[in-house]
């Protein structure tokens, strides 16, 4: 797998993917490399490569996560092959932006709010170079996950799926932890004791 961008956030997509995917090796690329080189020292036992550049860490990459707060396109459609698959986490900001529009033509692409990407993500810089129609509709993660629409359809297509976040799966998944905690009694409350 390849990891675009190196700080806390970088850290925990890697643990995440571990909890449902057997990885053996990651290839990591950030402009900080200072970070980079933390980053591959924290991978442990996992073999840990810091590429050059995007287009080196992406060239034998099955999965990439980007998780950079970068305002310009990181990754291109030359930067694709065959059976590559991106998850894109940084743009979740109108001015962020880690995928280029030229990679619209070449991919499967979901998002997990259609709404939202139009605004935050990835697919509203698409929007505004023109690469695509404002009001062009693609498939939702949720539609995916509860088999409503096709994820990959062969093993060769390359996928996106961009990821702004969602409030109310934010919302839930909070809930969860916070009654987790408390069953555990785990944990410290803290008051937001706000005076004027």
């Amino acid at each position: 797998m390849a990891i675009i961008g190196a700080g806390e956030q970088a850290c925990l997509q890697l643990k995440a993917l571990r909890l449902v995917r057997d990885i053996e090796h990651v290839t990591v690329w950030a402009r900080d490399s200072k970070e980079t080189q933390q980053f591959a020292r924290d991978c442990e036992s996992l073999p840990c490569d810091i590429a050059d550049s995007v287009n080196q860490a992406l060239r034998h990459a099955d999965i990439a996560i980007t998780t950079t707060p970068s305002r310009e396109p990181l990754i291109h459609a030359r930067d694709l092959h065959s059976g590559l698959h991106i998850t894109a986490m940084g743009s979740d900001a109108e001015h962020k932006n880690e995928i280029a529009p030229d990679v619209f033509a070449k991919v499967r692409y979901v998002c997990d709010r259609l709404q939202q990407v139009r605004v935050l993500g990835e697919l509203h810089h698409a929007i505004d170079a023109g690469v695509i129609v404002a009001d062009a509709t693609f498939t939702e993660l949720g539609e995916v996950i509860a088999q409503k629409a096709p994820g990959r359809t062969n093993g060769d297509e390359v996928t996106v799926c961009d990821l702004t976040g969602t409030g109310a799966q934010d919302t839930a998944i909070a809930t969860l932890a916070v009654q987790r905690a408390r069953a555990a009694q785990a944990g410290t409350i803290f008051h937001n004791d706000v005076t004027a």
